[in-house]
């Protein structure tokens, strides 16, 4: 019931809520509204003080279709928006798929590194196993320039946990601690709506791979095809009931940006499932 991050055991004996700090120009659920040092370092204490455990830091849009940013651009949005929360005391995970980034923002407090790309670069599992830090590994198909172009899958929930267990079992052997991986099934990324809806009714499936399970659903573009809602805002409501059903089925982590909504529906999970 421990995440084993940089320098603390994070509980999940009760589920994690990581509030999202998207320090980049165009996202797609905020895009430019934290771009600054200060917007976004005041957004991720706001984040906390609404019931956040931890805060992710990310300089680089993943949405579909988005472009590469240098690794001085990143490290330039990211680095003081990590070291001025993690200098107020929170747990902060820094958002990235670049090794240079990763390393620049554990030197400033980071205790975890999130890779949308799985720890598939070589050079981010050397990082990670020579550092220790806590890691959650994410399954993407392809690249986030890709990743929508017609995704297939034979059975997504089987083929996603083979690979999310092979990724592990990789960081494990190159001698990263077992008790420091978290895995996320990678909602949206490189997959349809049917495929996300698969994922998320076998939530206790993926739990049950043997590591903490994270699931990132917020504002997700299938939540507006499914509820025909187009504003990324009007979406938070049926994250927060997605986040208290998939913490119900066994995950130890969301991701969202409305803490407030999803912090009380886990809450009321949380008191069901006590009672069962």
């Amino acid at each position: 019931m421990i995440w084993q991050v940089r320098t603390k055991a994070l509980s999940i004996e009760q589920p994690l809520i990581m509030g999202i700090v998207n320090v980049t120009p165009d996202s797609f659920s905020d895009g430019g509204q934290f771009h600054t040092v200060g917007q976004a370092v005041d957004h991720g204490l706001r984040l906390v003080a609404d019931g956040a455990d931890l805060v992710d830091v990310g300089g680089e849009s993943t949405r579909p279709g988005a472009v590469d940013v240098s690794i001085e651009e990143e490290l330039n949005r990211v680095v003081p928006v990590v070291e001025a929360l993690s200098a107020r005391g929170v747990v902060v995970s820094v958002d990235t798929s670049k090794a240079a980034v990763a390393v620049a923002a554990m030197d400033c407090g980071a205790e975890i590194v999130n890779d949308v790309t799985g720890f598939r670069n070589p050079e981010m599992r050397r990082v990670v196993v020579e550092r220790q830090p806590g890691v959650v590994v994410m399954h993407m198909a392809g690249t986030p320039r890709t990743m929508q172009d017609n995704p297939e899958y034979r059975d997504v929930v089987a083929e996603i946990g083979e690979y999310l267990t092979d990724q592990a079992a990789g960081l494990e052997q190159a001698g990263l601690g077992a008790e420091r991986i978290c895995l996320d099934p990678g909602i949206g990324f490189g997959k349809t709506a049917e495929h996300n809806l698969a994922l998320l009714a076998n939530t206790g499936v993926l739990a049950g791979l043997g590591y903490p399970l994270m699931v990132g659903v917020s504002r997700k573009r299938f939540i507006g095809a499914v509820l025909d809602v187009e504003s990324v805002e009007d979406r938070d409501r049926a994250t927060a009931v997605l986040s208290g059903l998939v913490t119900f089925l066994g995950a130890s982590v969301v991701r969202v940006h409305n803490v407030v909504y999803s912090r009380q529906a886990m809450l009321l999970s949380a008191a069901i499932v006590a009672r069962t």
